[in-house]
């Protein structure tokens, strides 16, 4: 029996395989261990079938590979095979699942992430991860020097201002224990500045290298760092069939509790990546902030919307339409300013 798809758990060390014909019946199933389970998919599945796999830790991966040697590559989201999971929970089963899942002509799959993709999503995951170490880190000095009745004024740049103050203010009842611990928080923070400082750098050398950053900085509201996340969700945009698809993926798209023929739409629904979800509406926000009212079609859509609408609302409507604009520009589109307006 020709193999149609296999499924695979991934894991630390032993994988586990679900092959299955066109039918659904199961040809083989197998376990191995990780440096040898992409062996037997070659020695026994050919390259017309499809791997599935979880899109998890390690699947963009194994993914890559997988194409290179001829293989199509679908990656299931978690939430979706979980519903083909039957009885008892086992590496096993899942594998029966995600083959299970990857043959329903419905299900959607998760584009296999580009080596250049995943480069450009671990420097954002890093600086994200030290903005909150710094974030952190200011809020125990506040904590700490409150308790010697120093509070420190609101906001982060008044907070780095203070402390060498407090640091050389001799009666303001520190102990030289306290101090000495002081400018070791102080250390510290200036030094997570600095690692910000580089990592934000080298996201703008690659939006300013990357031809589809470079178009998308052509957005209002879209800088540096929004370009290029958008850049790593989009890819060549050929896994969305339209902006709309793209822009629900992000959760800027209304949550639906429908029934008996009423159509009944909540809050968005807030899925996908929360990150650049966030990026999107903070540069909405900039951009209703200091639009004109009468200075071009999109400025006069944002009035209209503002004067009807919360801030909020009309916030995550442009940013709706810059995730669809994306779309169309990734896809070879032009931007056009006078046409932006229009975007649906």
């Amino acid at each position: 029996m020709a193999i149609a798809v296999v499924g695979v758990d991934l894991a630390k060390n032993i994988f586990h395989l679900h092959a299955v014909d066109q039918r659904g019946a199961v040809v083989f199933r197998c376990a191995r261990k990780r440096h040898d389970w992409t062996e037997i998919v070659r020695e026994r599945v050919d390259p017309e079938a499809v791997i599935a796999m979880e899109a998890c830790a390690s699947s963009h991966h194994w993914g890559r590979l997988l194409q290179s040697y001829g293989y199509e590559v679908r990656l299931v989201p978690g939430q979706f095979v979980k519903p083909f999971v039957k009885s008892n929970k086992n590496d096993r089963v899942d594998a029966e699942a995600i083959a299970e899942a990857a043959m329903r002509p419905g299900m959607r799959f998760v584009a296999v992430k580009s080596q250049r993709q995943q480069d450009l999503q671990a420097l954002h995951r890093v600086r994200d991860d030290v903005i909150q170490q710094r974030t952190a880190k200011a809020n125990q000095i506040r904590g700490l020097a409150a308790e010697y009745g120093i509070i420190a004024p609101v906001g982060l740049n008044q907070l780095r201002k203070a402390i060498p103050e407090w640091l050389e203010d001799a009666d303001n009842g520190l102990s030289d224990l306290f101090r000495q611990i002081l400018a070791g928080l102080h250390h510290d923070l200036v030094a997570l500045d600095e690692r910000v400082e580089v990592l934000t750098r080298s996201i703008q050398q690659v939006a300013e290298s990357d031809p589809v950053a470079k178009r998308l900085l052509g957005l209002r509201g879209v800088g540096p760092l929004c370009a290029t996340a958008m850049a790593i969700e989009l890819g060549d945009g050929q896994q969305f069939r339209r902006g709309r698809d793209f822009a629900a993926s992000l959760g800027l798209v209304p949550r639906q509790h429908s029934t008996g023929g009423k159509a009944r739409l909540l809050g968005i629904s807030k899925r996908g990546d929360a990150y650049t979800r966030k990026l999107l509406v903070h540069g909405a926000r900039a951009v209703i902030r200091h639009h004109k009212a009468d200075e071009d079609p999109l400025n006069q859509w944002i009035s209209h919307q503002m004067a009807r609408k919360h801030p909020n609302v009309v916030s995550v409507a442009l940013a709706n339409k810059t995730a669809r604009i994306a779309w169309a520009i990734t896809r070879g589109a032009t931007y056009q300013p006078e046409l932006a307006a229009k975007a649906a």
